[in-house]
């Protein structure tokens, strides 16, 4: 009996690796307002907001992300979006002065 469970169990994660080890991968030039505000992005939008942090940092060669900044530059962005639901998020980046 417990070779048998044993055995059912050991099948059942043999069958959902596969989906374990499936990566989603995300277009952030595709990412609208609306879905940022939603949250329903595959990520999290902390994730997705540093990730985006990152890119325009390097695009200026810093490599300093100011995190007492970030939350701040975050609010720009989703106050802008709440008006402009149907935009980019990396439109409404640049719009707020962030993307500079």
């Amino acid at each position: 009996m417990k070779a048998r469970l044993l055995l059912t169990s050991a099948l059942f994660l043999f069958v959902q690796m596969p989906a374990m080890q499936a990566q989603e991968t995300i277009d952030v030039s595709k990412i609208t307002c609306e879905r940022i505000l939603k949250e329903d992005l595959a990520s999290p939008t902390h994730d997705i907001v540093l990730w985006l942090s990152g890119y325009y940092n390097g695009k200026r060669n810093s490599t300093i992300i100011n995190l007492r900044t970030i939350n701040n530059d975050e609010e720009k962005v989703r106050l802008y979006c709440y008006h402009n639901l149907e935009m980019t998020v990396l439109d409404a980046i640049k719009n707020v002065g962030l993307g500079k």
